[in-house]
């Protein structure tokens, strides 16, 4: 196996710079971008409709939200391997079609369990997309600074995105049924199809491998049982089950690794994390998009059910942070020639932890300190996002860029995904362990009724004479509790992350 040549961090200066059809061609890659990084957020506003219309219980609710980003990370080093193998292109195009179908199926599912289905089927698909992208960005931009923008244009759309699935979402809820966040993927595939054929050069590895099976599953078996684990952990404390999960999954993941260092073509070569830059970069990845992705769970709810605000006015509070999230990653291109990459990414993660305390701790929450909160996140996820996938990329040789682009977005998705499992699962397991219902409500009624503030909510207007109102006072007290538990551990994460990034990219 091939060790990482540091020479791919020094400036290139006689390669020749990008045309009209490179920039044309990124414009291209921006439109799965912006659809898989959609998808992991905007099924967030649509939670509330989807719990009166599904009614799916709370774990349920957990795993709508984590089915998709967990199949992503499962699948994206598989699938970057294979792009490798069979032309970064060609999957993408595969990905995108089949990405199209898995959103009509969501779109029109009816019930909670056809709609985990189709989740996964997002994600499984949605695996084929972000490795391609971002390697086919390695192989089109040969210029460090021409690569250092696209870079920067990739990960603000790729941010943005997450903040933009809420907005969007937001708005096809105030006028359509809740499965329209998914089926606008459709229109945007139909055009990217035909864009990707004429503009996308192909790219594969000069040397290609055959691929794993035992790789891939070992892949699957190390993340899905861990996740399991934790939602165990927040539903009923260390039991049997999350016991079994975390060894499965821990088991799982040391024979992965001690695979790949014995096989002639790894699924993923482990040498490339002999770099300090490459490992810290994906750690500060991983552990930027949790504290987002948690961020999320709560804010979607707490604005439409907590504070009264329609679909589209919650969205509206986070476009602020949106378009704060897209400047502060162009503005990452210029500031890393004058700051160092370890303290931009440091100081980042300083802001995450800032716009928590925002939202939780000063004053009552509002739609003004979510606001100002999300903004405040937004500065730092937009500067993370845009240094640590450059720092990564610009760390490994060209034909490695398939391998390396996939293990960045398993850091994401991981990120997306703990965000959710471990935030969220603290948010819930707070909230119903502190939600107080009447006797009388109780009657003739599950547990799985109170399980979500949106079950509750909508389960306490059927209840007049002071009965209904003490459910949702009691509701929002026990969610906003929920929310400073949350914040506090995300605090906490974001925190220690800023002390890692500043050791790890010393030599960044």
């Amino acid at each position: 196996m091939t060790t990482i040549d540091p020479r791919y961090r020094a400036p290139q200066l006689d390669v020749p710079r990008a045309g009209l059809r490179e920039w044309l061609a990124l414009g291209v890659l921006m439109l799965p971008v912006l659809l898989t990084s959609i998808d992991n957020t905007v099924l967030s506003f649509a939670l509330p409709q989807v719990s009166t219309a599904l009614r799916p219980t709370g774990e349920q609710m957990l795993w709508l939200v984590d089915i998709y980003p967990l199949m992503l990370a499962g699948l994206l080093v598989a699938m970057g391997s294979l792009g490798d193998r069979i032309g970064r292109r060609r999957l993408l195009l595969i990905g995108a079609f089949g990405f199209g179908i898995a959103s009509v199926c969501a779109a029109f599912s009816p019930n909670a369990e056809a709609l985990l289905a189709s989740r996964a089927l997002l994600g499984v698909f949605g695996a084929t997309l972000m490795p391609s992208t971002l390697s086919l960005i390695r192989n089109i931009f040969a210029h460090s600074d021409d690569r250092r923008l696209a870079i920067a244009t990739w990960a603000s759309m790729f941010a943005g995105g997450a903040a933009l699935g809420p907005v969007m979402g937001g708005w096809l809820l105030q006028h359509f049924w809740w499965g329209s966040v998914f089926f606008i993927n459709v229109p945007i595939i139909a055009i990217f199809l035909v864009a990707a054929v004429f503009l996308l050069p192909e790219s594969r590895d000069p040397r290609p491998g055959r691929i794993d099976g035992v790789s891939i599953v070992l892949s699957m078996t190390a993340m899905l049982p861990f996740v399991v684990g934790i939602k165990q952990v927040a539903e009923h404390g260390f039991n049997d089950a999350a016991l079994i999960g975390f060894g499965v999954g821990i088991v799982s993941g040391v024979l992965f690794v001690r695979r790949q260092h014995r096989l002639v073509d790894p699924m993923i070569d482990m040498t490339l994390f002999s770099d300090r830059v490459f490992s810290g970069a994906i750690t500060a990845n991983l552990l930027s998009l949790m504290g987002y992705a948690g961020f999320m769970f709560f804010a979607a709810q707490f604005l439409q059910l907590v504070v009264g605000l329609s679909p589209l006015s919650a969205a509206t509070v986070l476009l602020p942070g949106l378009l704060v999230t897209v400047i502060a990653g162009f503005a990452a291109v210029r500031l890393v020639r004058v700051f160092p990459a370890r303290a931009l990414v440091a100081g980042s993660f300083g802001l995450s932890a800032a716009g928590y305390a925002i939202a939780a701790f000063i004053g009552t929450p509002s739609t003004v300190s979510i606001l100002i909160a999300f903004s405040v996140l937004g500065l730092g996820i937009g500067l993370a996002e845009t240094l640590t996938n450059d720092l990564m990329l610009s760390s490994v040789p060209p034909y490695k860029a398939g391998s390396a682009s996939a293990i960045s977005e398993t850091a994401y998705e991981v990120g997306a995904v703990l965000g959710t499992a471990v935030l969220g699962s603290i948010l819930t397991s707070t909230y119903r362990s502190h939600l107080t219902v009447p006797a009388v409500a109780k009657w003739g009624e599950n547990d799985q009724t109170f399980e979500t503030l949106g079950g509750t909510v909508e389960y306490a207007k059927f209840y007049p004479n002071g009965v209904g109102e003490a459910m949702v006072r009691s509701a929002h007290e026990a969610f906003d509790l929920g929310v400073q538990l949350t914040s506090a551990t995300a605090i906490i994460v974001a925190l220690a992350a800023a002390v890692v990034s500043w050791r790890t990219l010393k030599d960044a």
